[in-house]
């Protein structure tokens, strides 16, 4: 070996690293394993609470907002505690006939109604039902948009969080084509956000789970309504 060859040894090994350093950040997450990680985590949770905040985007670039607590509870517990647009309102679900059971803000709170989980009163513009809205199903939505219906290629980027998107069948209307952004919690290995776009990119829909504490223990008792 020449003297030349010897000296060029240190910078080929540094440059080496370099370069395969620069191939793993570039291999993507694994679906599958990502699938799994979620599918995995979602078992061991008997109960959480999250601050939900629902934008709805409209051509003009304004938007309208839902803000509201969501507590569920395994097997199908669900109450929704509105702060905004309408302050105070509680929705529960299921009652003894697998209804909503609604309770209005204010004077009001002294009359309780029972509507079907598909009334439009209790149904936004996105076809979503109250009994459509746990993290359980939405991360078999989220399997759905990345195996069976799938209409485009799947995008995985990790940062603090991981970012899966994917061009799929709508999850509440059906035959209708939606960009989907997951955003991925890398501790809870549950989904903390979502975007829905059209597929031109336009944005519709962001639903942003803040604070989701899981497992905190909450009783029976705080689906009734007295």
């Amino acid at each position: 070996m020449s003297l030349c060859s010897v000296h060029q040894i240190p910078t080929i090994v540094f440059v080496s690293c370099l370069m395969l350093s620069h191939a793993s950040a570039e291999i993507p997450v694994d679906a599958d394993a990502l699938l799994k990680k979620m599918e995995s985590a979602y078992t061991r949770v008997e109960d959480y609470q999250t601050k939900v905040e629902v934008r709805t985007y409209k051509r003009e670039d304004s938007f309208e907002t839902q803000k509201f607590l969501y507590t569920f509870k395994k097997p199908k517990w669900i109450r929704l505690d509105f702060e905004s647009p309408h302050s105070g309102m509680v929705l529960i679900y299921p009652d003894k006939n697998e209804k909503v059971r609604v309770r209005l803000p204010g004077v009001a709170h002294i009359f309780a109604f029972h509507l079907s989980t598909g009334n439009p009163l209790i149904t936004g513009p996105a076809g979503q039902r109250i009994d459509q809205t746990d993290l359980g199903l939405l991360i078999k939505n989220i399997s759905h948009s990345l195996t069976d219906q799938r209409r485009g290629p799947v995008e995985i980027e990790e940062d603090g969080y991981v970012l899966i998107r994917v061009l799929a069948v709508n999850h509440f209307h059906e035959g209708v084509v939606t960009l989907y952004q997951f955003f991925i919690d890398k501790n809870l290995w549950l989904p903390l956000k979502v975007e829905e776009s059209l597929p031109e990119g336009r944005l519709e829909r962001a639903i942003t789970f803040h604070n989701v504490r899981v497992n905190t223990g909450v009783p029976d008792s705080f689906f009734q309504l007295d």
